[in-house]
């Protein structure tokens, strides 16, 4: 099957059941089971790509089960115009290539353009290179899209293992420099060929706008202090693929802090928000904090960000304040956890917060499948590293409330 059309298709979205408001008391099985539970559902929903019917089923899911643990809910939607590719390919003397356009760079003319392939990027050519799907935080790389004279860019993209390995599209709102098509990494083969005789290249990046809601999904407990400052509890909710290690153990670390605090309340309001838009320039962050003036620098976030517990990665923590951090150090000794030096400047949602001058946390892992389509449960996914985290992340959570 065509990648381009790989990217838009999903499950039907899961129905809502009655709730049944109850936390139950947590067992280190208990806790396993749900997270289980958790990602077998996450991952049987289909693509969760931002405003397409895997990440409505993801919203329908969220709800249903946050509504058995508690808490007032509730759902903002921001508007946006959603990205259907239509054709992605490239044609070297006949031979066909599909790929992926990047959702933040603009289409082709009909019909594609033409040049050669040329690792400069020159003039008239089709510039080819290798990206990491990290890429896209470093400055070189908007550099190298404003300053680029090449007609075309083919991006042949490189993860932790073979395949497509997209890119997000920071500035989604605002398409940029030339065309890029993404192909997965066995094309490079090909394309180095194409390039060590001089071939002509035809790339073809066609799509349609589509006017789109994307949906934030939130809870709210009120805190027995009407004074103290709120604590946001973040995790994003939508990507490129199933994601199921990407953005399946943030989520259950979302659900088990949520069960913790309507078991032992809060002293402070806390606001928990599942965000789409992630792979998109983080369009649901923008719209959270929009309608929340001041709330980056004066909240308390908590960040659960890509890859935790992902099969073979790693636990790292950022935080730049020391209070912080000694608590990370304490909740999570036992968890293998790695705390990021004090002037590190994240990546994702909490990168906002951070130049903000926000107070936070951020929970990140490591994963060689990270944006390929092979993270997938259970392979992907080390259920009692999650399930590990994710009750520690809930004593941290009780303890910053308290």
């Amino acid at each position: 099957m065509p990648h381009g059309r790989r990217l838009i298709l999903a499950a039907s979205a899961a129905s809502l059941l009655s709730p049944a408001r109850a936390a139950v008391p947590d067992t280190t099985t208990a806790a396993r089971d749900r997270a289980a539970r958790w990602l077998a559902a996450w991952d049987a929903q289909g693509i969760h790509r931002t405003a397409t019917p895997g990440d409505e089923a993801g919203a329908a899911w969220l709800m249903h089960e946050a509504e058995q643990i508690g808490g007032q809910l509730s759902t903002e939607s921001f508007k946006l115009d959603r990205i259907d590719p239509m054709r992605g390919f490239i044609e070297i003397e006949g031979e066909i290539l599909p790929g992926v356009q990047m959702f933040d760079a603009p289409d082709t003319p009909p019909g594609g353009v033409q040049g050669l392939a040329s690792r400069p990027s020159g003039e008239g050519f089709v510039a080819l290179t290798e990206l990491s799907p990290l890429v896209v935080y470093t400055a070189a790389f908007a550099e190298m899209r404003r300053t680029t004279r090449a007609r075309a860019i083919v991006a042949i993209t490189r993860g932790g293992a073979p395949g497509l390995a997209l890119l997000n599209a920071e500035a989604f709102r605002n398409p940029y420099g030339p065309p890029i098509l993404q192909v997965p990494s066995e094309a490079g083969d090909v394309l180095d060929a194409a390039f060590a005789r001089g071939a002509a290249l035809r790339v073809v990046a066609e799509s349609r706008r589509v006017p789109a809601e994307g949906r934030n999904i939130m809870v709210t407990l009120k805190g027995s202090d009407a004074a103290r400052k709120p604590l946001v509890v973040m995790t994003p909710r939508s990507s490129w693929w199933q994601s199921t290690s990407e953005r399946g153990g943030g989520l259950v670390c979302w659900l088990e802090v949520l069960r913790a605090l309507v078991a032992e309340p809060p002293a402070c309001d806390v606001v928990f928000t599942a965000n789409s838009g992630h792979e998109l320039g983080h369009i649901g962050l923008d719209d959270f904090v929009a309608r929340r003036p001041g709330w980056t620098a004066d909240a308390t976030w908590i960040h659960f960000g890509a890859n935790i517990g992902a099969a073979g990665g790693k636990l790292s923590m950022v935080s730049p304040h020391d209070k912080l951090r000694r608590l990370l150090a304490e909740g999570f000794a036992s968890q293998g956890g790695a705390l990021a030096p004090t002037d590190t400047v994240p990546n994702g949602e909490s990168r906002d917060i951070h130049r903000a001058g926000g107070r936070y946390v951020t929970l990140v892992g490591s994963s060689k499948l990270f944006h390929l389509p092979q993270d997938r449960y259970p392979t992907a996914v080390d259920v009692d590293a999650v399930a590990d985290i994710a009750t520690a992340s809930a004593r941290v959570a009780v303890a910053l409330t308290r």
